[in-house]
């Protein structure tokens, strides 16, 4: 029996081997873990379906393996039965067969190309021959990835063309040898093809802003007093989803081929964390059902299993929107990438005392924080993103609307 590589995510397509938990001629029983498999969300084990003897391992550790693909093989038994059984049937199995095939192969040199429809409009929008494409998913499917690459490669390719004429340096040697390398895999690959895919898909607009954070550590301190030890977090989280439920739109995601969008009932916040592996987004889901010691609670939970590369794909599944908070690494702005199939996502930056000019024409320090809105400029305009980011502010500015306000 044949131990497939299946598809355990959203989107995902391949993954990398971490470990093998079992060797050639160990006996397995059902569900018993076999291999560790690394993909862009988290560490897999993929269990055994059948109780047998291991047969063959396909591949090694650090290899990458696309979905659809046989890890390894287990002996049941079973196998030797049928081989038996169809001796006596062979010949005339292997006549049906050839004609079959015969009457089968494409008498006009059609070749069958795997690729979904979407596909298909992106390799004609951009003028690719799909035919000529080497498909790198399931069962050699070819995905928008490929096309992407292609039309890059064809880019590249015309411009060495265009500076062939030009005279090259000799390579410095000692150069050469004066470098490291670390491999380009696993998360940091499926990270970088998401982020290229969100970027080539989406027409990102960004929206900068600044709000003003004084009274909200001041209650901060309040409660603190009163033994809730919170951070911004959880009140930046609460205020996200109060702002979304007066602009769904940002709670939504396009459906390009079905020509519609999808608004979201419920409010499941994405937390951008950084880890040892590279960037994750656990999911904080329902978050109209939850206060702010329990969205700290949850919060501090899930950001303790991404560190630890313990997330399980329910933690990373179905959010809606996405906040990241940069402000403890340091820097004023930032540009963030939409988690596509999202439409925004919303980064808070370093907080600073400033100077700032009151409403009496006081000046006065406060804690200032720079904030920075993506959002997917096919579903919404920029004055709906500036009323949202308002709003945001708002709730931001005046905390105790946030222990009034339901989600």
């Amino acid at each position: 029996m044949e131990v497939k590589f299946h598809d355990i995510g959203e989107g995902m397509n391949e993954g990398e081997i971490l470990s093998f938990l079992v060797k050639v001629g160990e006996d397995v029983t059902v569900d018993q873990a076999l291999v560790e498999i690394q993909t862009d969300k988290m560490v897999a084990e993929i269990p055994s379906p059948t109780a047998g003897t291991i047969k063959a391992i396909h591949f090694e550790i650090g290899d990458t393996v696309a979905v659809g693909t046989t890890v390894i093989e287990i002996d049941t038994g079973k196998e030797n039965i049928a081989m038996k059984q169809s001796e006596s049937t062979e010949p005339q199995v292997a006549a049906v067969a050839q004609r079959t095939s015969q009457n089968t192969l494409p008498q006009n040199g059609y070749k069958r190309i795997l690729a979904a429809p979407y596909t298909r409009k992106i390799a004609r929008d951009h003028g690719v021959d799909i035919e000529t494409i080497q498909g790198t998913g399931p069962a050699g499917r070819i995905i928008e990835e490929d096309i992407y690459q292609s039309v890059k490669k064809s880019s590249t390719k015309a411009e060495e063309i265009r500076y062939s004429t030009a005279t090259e340096p000799a390579p410095n040697k000692e150069m050469e040898q004066a470098t490291d390398t670390i491999p380009f895999k696993g998360i940091r690959k499926q990270i970088a093809n998401k982020m290229s895919h969100s970027l080539q898909k989406i027409p990102h607009v960004t929206h900068f802003d600044e709000a003003d954070l004084t009274d909200l550590l001041n209650l901060r301190k309040q409660l603190k007093k009163a033994g809730e030890n919170i951070s911004v977090v959880p009140f930046f989280i609460k205020a996200t989803a109060i702002s979304l439920k007066e602009y769904p739109i940002f709670n939504a995601q396009l459906d390009e081929d079905n020509e519609v969008i999808h608004l979201a009932k419920d409010y499941h916040i994405g937390l951008a964390t950084d880890t040892k592996s590279g960037l994750m987004v656990p999911i904080l889901h329902h978050i109209s059902k939850k206060s702010l010691r329990d969205i700290q609670l949850e919060m501090k939970a899930l950001t303790h299993k991404a560190q630890e590369g313990k997330l399980s794909m329910a933690d990373m599944k179905n959010g809606t929107f996405t906040i990241s908070n940069v402000g403890p690494l340091g820097g004023t702005g930032a540009t963030p990438i939409i988690n596509h199939p999202q439409t925004g996502i919303m980064s808070f930056h370093k907080m600073k005392k400033m100077p700032v000019v009151m409403e009496d024409e006081e000046i006065a320090i406060r804690s200032m924080m720079k904030l920075s809105f993506s959002f997917d400029h096919r579903v919404a305009d920029g004055a709906t993103a500036i009323a949202f980011t308002n709003r945001f502010i708002e709730l931001i500015e005046e905390p105790n609307k946030l222990l009034l306000e339901m989600v």
